[in-house]
């Protein structure tokens, strides 16, 4: 017992030293126009002012299926039109997100005709969006890449996903490797509560979310401080990930709501998870990482609070990172 022991902290004490390498880093951000309007902002003009403002190189969308598909059939690519001209223009390049899971809570956005569907029908009319969203942007020089699904192989509940189908997910991957052969795809997996293998297995380039300070049952507050950033790299590595082929998809860069959403005014301006300090280190934490690219998760909120509360730290933290 004492040998395993003593192992172990010698491991966790090479992880460390490990960890004192930083890597060139391209840092990007994610957008949800649906999160932008829950905290009732305006989607374009919060886009507008991330593109204009900051101008990150680097953005990653997604085309949420019961939003473009709301009826079986019909479909209304319009915002997502938008977005993707507005990046163009911007000279952002984009990752892509489509399938049953997409960022941001509830994380799954199944329509609710297609969950009343049988499984097997349920993923013919999946494929065909797929399929119809490919298509539709495989000829858009603003797409970079694609991602498939978000977050589809972790094995805890989280999200309101009970109609998703993880039997699909590689069928999905196939489907847009044949229909578009010359863009790598994004999977993504959790950074803290995996190990990267299957989603390794399934995409060309891995993405991981880094969460730092998380709420679980009852509100309570777990950090992730003693977690050394050789830890993600070592995980990626492990699976064939080199540094060319790891994002960090999603960086902590607000704070973490329970729920999923904030409730409450005063659930959005709480720092007991997040504060311009902490943002901070979560930037210097990711140089460490040993990814090559980091999507950070939050770019809303700021603009909220910017706006609609009058305090623009956050804003100004990502200005001096951009800039």
């Amino acid at each position: 017992m004492g040998i395993v022991f003593g192992g172990l902290v010698v491991v966790y004490a090479l992880m460390w030293i490990g960890s004192l390498k930083t890597y060139p880093t391209d840092f990007g951000i994610s957008f949800s126009p649906e999160y932008a309007r829950s905290l009732g902002l305006d989607a374009q003009e919060t886009f507008d002012a991330i593109l204009e403002d900051l101008k990150p190189t680097t953005v990653r969308l997604a085309v949420p299926w019961n939003k473009v598909e709301p009826e079986q059939g019909v479909f209304d690519y319009a915002e997502v039109d938008r977005l993707l001209e507005k990046a163009g223009t911007a000279g952002s390049k984009v990752v892509l997100t489509v399938g049953q899971k997409v960022p941001r809570w509830p994380e799954c956005y199944i329509p609710t005709w297609a969950a009343a569907l049988p499984k097997e029908e349920q993923e013919q009319q999946l494929l065909n969006y797929v399929a119809t969203t490919i298509n539709r942007y495989k000829d858009n020089p603003a797409i970079e890449l694609w991602q498939a699904e978000n977050e589809a192989f972790i094995n805890f509940p989280f999200g309101e996903c009970d109609a998703f189908d993880r039997d699909s997910v590689t069928k999905e991957i196939a489907l847009i490797r044949q229909l578009d052969p010359t863009r790598q795809i994004v999977t993504t997996d959790s950074g803290e509560l995996s190990t990267y293998r299957v989603a390794s297995r399934e995409g060309d380039i891995l993405g991981t979310t880094l969460y730092r300070t998380t709420r679980v049952s009852g509100g309570f507050i777990v950090r992730y401080d003693w977690l050394p950033p050789a830890f993600y790299k070592l995980k990626a590595r492990l699976w064939g990930n080199d540094y060319e082929h790891f994002f960090v998809s999603e960086l902590q860069a607000e704070p973490w709501f329970e729920g999923g959403m904030p409730s409450t005014l005063e659930g959005f301006m709480k720092e007991k998870t997040f504060s311009p300090e902490r943002f901070r280190e979560n930037i210097a934490y990711a140089h460490r990482v040993g990814a090559s690219r980091v999507y950070l998760w939050g770019a809303e909120w700021w603009y909220f609070m910017k706006t609609k509360i009058g305090d623009s730290r956050y804003w100004e933290v990502a200005e001096e990172l951009f800039q």
